[in-house]
Parts: structure tokens; C-alpha cells; sequence
């Protein structure tokens, strides 16, 4: 190769020269800014590109988090489903130059979140909440200890494990609701242990 061939490619991706984004060569969960009401596109797009260059071994999947509402109009129960996280797309991928260079440069995207070229991924535990992919938790509780739900409906409120199902990354607590003890199932994704 020569160095003015050389120069050319260093100046594409210039911006993650020296700053380490290589990775660490394993798949994770990255957070995407796009254009507000562009997500969809921007899913598309980058699942095309990827199958262009055949690169499904570097991004794997593309999800773009939605719930869905139950609303009344005029009587009647509509279900609507809208996006969790307007203008944000989650990517599992592996950062290397070539697949940074895809996702940053695709149409509508603005960058990554993170510190400025380097992309931060998402930890499991956030991964779990946000119900993009079922991450299994290893949480070190047995029968009779407590816990602090963190999330959903019975958050901040602390009770006693009751059982606990492994497989199935759920756990029965005995909380204190209305003056009398009830148990309640909980994902493990849902409580910290309190020492």
C-alpha cells in the first residue's frame, strides 16, 4: 500500500485514532442518537448495510425499544404502541473501526452516546431493565434474606425472601403493604440485596 493510500485511510476514521476504540472484541449493548422520529429508518438502514458488507458478525441486532398503551377515546380501548425512548436506537455490536465508521455515518444518526467517539456500553443490569434482551442476573440471595425492591410497582419498599427460582430469575418476597405481610414475585432484576 502506498502512503498516500495509507493517509486516506487513516483520515476516515481519524476521529478513533489513538483514542483506543477497538474494544474488547465482545458483543455489547450501545446506545444510538438519532433524529427524533427517524429510529425506524435508521433500524432499516444499518440492517441493509450490514448485509451489503456482511458484517453480521460485528452488529447483531438493532432494536428500537417500544411499550404498548391502553387509551380511551370516545369509549373505546385502543392499544397504541409508542417508542420508549424517542430519538435513541440500542445496537449490540462489536466496536471496531469498520462497524463505529457503519453506525456513525449511517443517514440520521447523530452519534453514540458517550465521550465523544468512544461509545459506552450498556451494563446488563440496564440491559435487563430496559427488556431490550434477557440477561441472566446472578444474585446472591437466599431464603431469609432482605431486600430492597429498586423497580416497579412495589419500589422502595423492603421485605424477606420467602424463595428463590433460579431458572426462572424470579424470587417470592414477603413485603409489608397496607399494615399486613403479602408475597410478591419479583425478577431478580428488580431488588438489590441489603447486607
Amino acid at each position: 500500500m502506498s502512503d498516500s493510500e495509507n493517509k486516506s485511510t487513516t483520515n476516515i476514521f481519524s476521529p478513533l485514532e489513538g483514542e483506543g476504540i477497538r474494544g474488547d472484541g465482545q458483543a455489547k449493548w450501545y446506545v444510538v442518537h438519532t433524529y427524533s422520529g427517524h429510529e425506524n429508518k435508521v433500524k432499516v438502514n444499518i440492517e441493509k448495510m450490514v448485509e451489503n458488507r456482511g458484517m453480521q458478525d460485528l452488529i447483531l441486532d438493532i432494536v428500537v425499544p417500544t411499550e404498548d398503551r391502553v387509551e380511551v377515546k370516545d369509549g373505546q380501548r385502543k392499544i397504541k404502541t409508542r417508542k420508549m425512548f424517542p430519538g435513541y436506537v440500542i445496537i449490540k455490536m462489536v466496536v471496531t473501526n469498520e462497524s463505529w465508521y457503519l453506525v456513525r455515518n449511517t443517514q440520521g444518526v447523530t452519534g453514540f452516546v458517550g465521550h465523544g467517539s468512544e461509545p459506552i456500553p450498556l451494563t446488563p443490569e440496564e440491559v435487563a431493565r430496559m427488556g431490550i434482551e434477557k440477561v441472566n442476573i446472578d444474585l446472591d440471595v437466599n431464603t431469609g434474606d432482605t431486600v430492597r425492591v429498586i423497580s416497579g410497582p412495589f419500589e422502595s419498599l423492603m421485605g424477606e425472601v420467602l424463595e428463590v427460582n433460579p431458572d426462572k430469575q424470579v424470587l417470592t418476597v414477603k413485603v409489608s403493604m397496607f399494615g399486613r405481610d403479602t408475597p410478591v414475585e419479583l425478577e431478580f432484576s428488580q431488588v438489590d440485596k441489603l447486607n
